[in-house]
């Protein structure tokens, strides 16, 4: 199982991917896009056309997305929705099932602990992965919430021999 983890944001957004395999998560590839345009539509549009040439170079099997969390900027939020909505279509378009999960359950399944901070969560990421390199904590929110689509998968390996078994066993975690 391959699994693509995204850390949305309207100006940084994080990815890393992950596979399991043989009971063992090995790191692939990660990084962040720099979304450095004028206009917002033409920053969702390299957004996409970035995500576009990740997915079809890395093949994911599934997308784990940072669900949306409390906002006190009422425009923030609505940028996140919108960089959202261009990550869940690029993952669609290219037939992918894509997983939301909260911060707090993303934090809960790398360090334990629902409450830790980033920094937590990139030295179990690092630590985990063998990454030996200081990741942006972007990079490391996306491989975290990876690491959490695995997990969830890998919570119960006899129901679970295949990525489709596990959304079959959890579609309340699947956008249609």
């Amino acid at each position: 199982m391959r699994v693509l983890g995204i850390d949305p944001g309207s100006k940084i957004t994080g990815y890393g991917i992950v596979e399991y395999s043989k009971n063992q998560a090995s790191y692939i590839a990660s990084g962040v896009i720099h979304l450095d345009h004028d206009s917002f539509f033409d920053k969702l549009h390299s957004l996409y056309r970035q995500l576009s040439v990740i997915i079809e170079t890395n093949r994911p099997d599934a997308v784990s997305l940072e669900n949306i969390f409390f906002s006190h900027n009422v425009r923030s939020a609505l940028k996140l929705g919108h960089t959202r909505g261009a990550i869940i279509i690029n993952a669609l378009e290219h037939k992918l099932p894509v997983m939301e999960f909260t911060p707090k359950e993303m934090k809960m399944a790398v360090v334990g602990n629902g409450n830790a901070s980033k920094q937590q969560v990139r030295y179990m990421i690092k630590k985990m992965l063998h990454v030996d390199y200081e990741l942006p904590l972007d990079e490391s929110d996306a491989l975290g919430l990876a690491v959490c689509c695995v997990h969830r998968a890998k919570s119960s390996p006899a129901q679970y021999r295949h990525w489709k078994d596990f959304i079959k066993a959890h579609p309340e975690l699947v956008i249609k």
